[in-house]
């Protein structure tokens, strides 16, 4: 496909780039056309209105590309960009779901739970958010954006302190925000701030060794030998993304704990309940030797995973949402248990904002992991059920669950429903 349809896909409006993609589909040849992985699926997609070098219709190309049958979206504090994922999705004959994440509080005594930089707070999700909702919620979700931004000015100014001798500093409104969509109601992330580090100390070194020792001796980071050849080579599209992977190394300095842009995890879970969502705890698990080669070593919820699983169940959260690709058998193995000892929908998705990712899941090859498929689809059921009838057919709706009380049943049947959205 000629590469000029594939970059206005990134175009800087919604309308611009779902024109864009009606073009490209207009010269779209058999020979163009994906191979489909009909037993494979995403429902963590990242855009750029969180973090993504993805627009949410080149998002949605991209999945499509991948030969996923289906995606979901799955921005930060936002659902700015679920709208026009849905028209892309649907342009491109792909089931679709569409939801948000959050950091909120969760004081249980755990200390660190899933957040690498937190103590007492979590990753959640709300999943399979209805079309008639996305507005309402979205409002909701914007205090927690502003506060955010707050936030993120403040750790600007870290940044800078430490920066600063160095001829390097940092300004959220003016090199910050920019990059971001959160004038369009986009979530502003750590990962905005990394960004524009990158581009202002690609700005002062280049792609030079002069950079590698700075970011070696100056700032102690470790850099293996690979990315020391991705940083040094002049042609490299992905250059400030790799860039960033070795600064998101050391936050220590900057990183500010969160607070008032977070809600409390029972609160949302209830708010997200009341538009129809689907809230999910996001399942991240201890860190030895990295599955994918991209994480340290680090302790997360495995020594407590029973413990806190009563807890989520506690508070009315519905699902837990994990990554194949991202654990090990046994983790998986163990999970899986807890989530059927407590009749807790599985929700799969890989975590999808960097170029170098692939959409593709292909753990979920493994026959272990296959019910995952099914799941998405009643993922995908359950949002466009809710969507034309309302949240009282949803599949966690009182109505429904006194008419089908078993969870394995109603996702067969969601799933079913699911499936019928594209034929």
């Amino acid at each position: 496909m000629d590469k000029k349809y594939i970059d206005r896909l990134n175009a800087p409006t919604a309308e611009e780039r779902l024109q864009a993609l009606k073009e490209l589909l207009a010269v779209e040849t058999e020979a163009d056309k994906p191979v489909r992985r009909d037993n494979d699926a995403n429902n963590h997609i990242h855009t750029v209105y969180s973090f993504s070098p993805y627009s949410p219709t080149k998002a949605a190309y991209m999945a499509y590309m991948a030969g996923l049958t289906s995606a979901g979206i799955m921005d930060h504090d936002s659902l700015s960009g679920a709208k026009e994922f849905r028209v892309a999705c649907e342009m491109l004959g792909l089931g679709t779901t569409c939801g948000v994440e959050v950091r909120a509080k969760f004081d249980r005594g755990f200390g660190k739970i899933n957040h690498p930089d937190q103590a007492n707070c979590i990753y959640m999700a709300a999943h399979g958010v209805p079309a008639q909702n996305i507005d309402a919620f979205n409002a909701y979700l914007a205090q927690f954006r502003e506060k955010r931004n707050e936030r993120n000015a403040k750790m600007c100014k870290l940044i800078t302190d430490k920066f600063g001798k160095f001829g390097v500093t940092l300004d959220f409104e003016a090199d910050v925000k920019p990059l971001s969509c959160a004038n369009e109601g986009g979530g502003v992330t750590e990962r905005h701030l990394l960004y524009a580090l990158a581009v202002k100390l690609e700005n002062k070194f280049g792609r030079t060794e002069e950079l590698l020792n700075f970011l070696t001796n100056d700032l102690n980071l470790g850099v293996n030998e690979k990315i020391k050849g991705y940083l040094l080579d002049k042609e490299n599209v992905n250059f400030l993304y790799d860039l960033l992977g070795v600064l998101k190394a050391d936050t220590a300095f900057f990183y500010i704990d969160a607070d008032e842009e977070m809600p409390d995890a029972a609160e949302f879970v209830a708010k997200a309940k009341s538009f129809g969502a689907i809230p999910a705890y996001a399942y991240l698990g201890d860190v030895g030797d990295s599955v994918t080669g991209d994480k340290k070593a680090q302790k997360f919820e495995d020594d407590f995973l029973p413990e806190l699983i009563k807890e989520i169940k506690g508070i009315g959260m519905q699902a837990v949402a994990y990554m194949p690709t991202r654990n090990t058998p046994a983790q998986l193995t163990r999970l899986m248990g807890l989530l059927k000892e407590h009749d807790l929908f599985e929700i799969s998705g890989e975590d999808i904002n960097s170029p170098r990712q692939k959409f593709e899941c292909k753990a979920l090859a493994n026959p272990a992991y296959s019910h995952l498929i099914d799941s998405t689809w009643a993922l995908i059921g359950h949002e466009a059920v809710s969507s034309k009838e309302g949240v009282s057919a949803g599949m966690f709706s009182a109505e429904t669950m006194a008419k089908t009380p078993d969870l394995y049943a109603r996702i067969k049947e969601f799933a079913a429903k699911g499936r019928e959205t594209v034929k």
